[in-house]
């Protein structure tokens, strides 16, 4: 499958769930990254007109969960996320935000994703850490 065509599935899974709610879209896949964009508009603003960490936590959990159930490529699991930390560095009002989500380690059981969240200058706005476990489907 070529990575338009992986972009596509992990997109198309998207109805219906907070990302599509937040307008997240996966756009680039590699060996051992994922990418996805989020807008910032009103929808993900906190009260003082700026980017919710907790949005800017959703993008980022949603990219490195999406990133290890595809590079998992074993359809007797499923990902889910156990831990997430953030660190908040910038703030944005509006514009699109990018997620790249990196493997660390990738074990049996556990995945270690660190997600850089940019604005579109290329500017970091948030760093995060991810650890995903790999479950057998019951």
């Amino acid at each position: 499958m070529n990575s338009k065509d992986i972009l596509e599935k992990l997109n198309s899974i998207n109805k219906n769930t907070l990302m599509e709610t937040l307008d997240i879209h996966y756009t680039e896949i590699g060996s051992d990254y994922l990418v996805a964009t989020m807008p910032v508009n009103s929808r993900v603003h906190q009260p003082m007109g700026l980017l919710h960490g907790g949005a800017t936590v959703a993008l980022a959990e949603s990219v490195g969960s999406a990133a290890s159930h595809y590079f998992t490529k074993d359809d007797r699991t499923e990902v889910r996320g156990i831990e997430i930390n953030a660190n908040h560095l910038r703030s944005v009002k509006t514009g699109i935000v990018q997620a790249t989500a990196r493997i660390i380690h990738k074990g049996r059981s556990t995945h270690l994703w660190e997600i850089k969240i940019e604005d579109e200058e290329g500017r970091l706005i948030s760093i995060c850490k991810l650890t995903c476990i790999v479950l057998a489907k019951k």
